[in-house]
């Protein structure tokens, strides 16, 4: 997958390994599975994140399922589907990759080989992302056209999709191409995403990084500190308005201000077909623990109200441009095809 010495996941003797992000970046621990129960688990917990990771990793729990299933395989499929549609709300690769997955059950007329047919169609689902990663980074890298600091928020490379990634795909191959001086990277709170995992693959590849508080990015901005902005996004509307991290708004309307160049980079099965704007898009909500604690660490009243969104929706106006697989888009957009 990369030339690192870690990998986010891989299948391998009936089996899937993952890499529990919740650890990173102080301990490296591998879950390895065959349980589409500890599957969803992780997802929800986020030991397993990022859209497309997401797609990818609820594609072989549903394959991995049926591994000792002999019968009632339609009511084996819809339970199972059931469970691992309702771990998060936000990120459409999820629906993407079961609903693919959905098409194929269905198109089985001899269930005795329904394991295999469907773990095939998971590794198939897991090879198109490397190929998407592959090509956002060829577009992506293309917009760079001089040597520039980079701010990035919350992760986007391997830890959350197959290959190189979304964003981080496009930073390494501006990087390794000589287009890119420095990467500053938001912490991301409250669950510290850009602190943890996209600190620990910019050491993983060599490239030169600062971290700072996602407030402290306006006076980075202010400073001229920063050429451009690149994040990734979990959930697109036909419109282009994109749902990421939350966060991520914030920088879209710090570089609308200053001048600032604000892209997303995510693979076309990001993007929902069936909505027209962001307005659409459910958001996902947070426990408050995540905000009034660190590391299962109390650090304030367990009783004080929170508000905590998983993602916020950035208005088509303020991106510069959308980079997926196929092109590298610019506003006004329409994904109506």
């Amino acid at each position: 997958m990369n030339p690192q010495n870690y990998y986010s996941i891989k299948f391998s003797g009936d089996h899937l390994s993952f890499l529990d992000q919740t650890k990173l970046p102080l301990q490296e621990v591998y879950i390895n599975t065959d349980n589409y129960e500890r599957i969803a688990v992780a997802i929800e917990k986020l030991e397993l994140r990022g859209a497309p990771l997401i797609g990818i990793s609820v594609a072989f729990a549903l394959a991995l399922s049926f591994k000792n299933i002999l019968e009632n395989h339609l009511d084996h499929f819809n339970k199972v589907y059931k469970r691992l549609a309702s771990t998060r709300p936000t990120a459409v690769n999820l629906f993407y990759a079961l609903d693919r997955m959905k098409k194929v059950f269905y198109s089985i007329t001899d269930f005795s080989n329904t394991y295999q047919i469907l773990l095939d169609e998971a590794k198939a689902i897991y090879d198109y992302e490397v190929h998407c990663s592959n090509k956002m980074a060829e577009i992506g890298s293309k917009i760079f056209t001089k040597k520039s600091n980079v701010l990035t928020h919350c992760n986007t490379g391997a830890l959350a999709t197959a290959g190189f990634g979304t964003a981080f795909s496009v930073i390494k191959k501006a990087f390794d191409e000589g287009y890119v001086n420095h990467v500053y990277a938001d912490e991301t709170r409250p669950l510290l995403q850009g602190l943890r995992l996209t600190s620990y693959e910019l050491e993983k590849n060599g490239i030169p990084f600062t971290v700072q508080t996602d407030s402290m990015a306006a006076v980075l901005m202010q400073h001229g500190k920063i050429d451009l902005v690149i994040t990734g996004a979990d959930r697109i509307a036909l419109n282009g308005d994109s749902a990421n991290k939350v966060g991520t708004y914030n920088l879209a309307v710090l570089c609308n201000y200053h001048n600032i160049p604000f892209y997303i980079v995510a693979p076309s099965t990001t993007i929902d077909r069936k909505i027209a704007t962001g307005s659409e898009i459910e958001i996902e909500y947070r426990n408050s623990s995540e905000i009034l604690s660190i590391n299962g660490n109390q650090i304030a009243n367990p009783n004080i109200k929170t508000f905590s969104p998983a993602f916020d929706v950035t208005p088509s106006h303020l991106i510069k441009g959308i980079i997926t697989e196929e092109d590298l888009y610019s506003f006004p957009y329409n994904f109506i095809r």
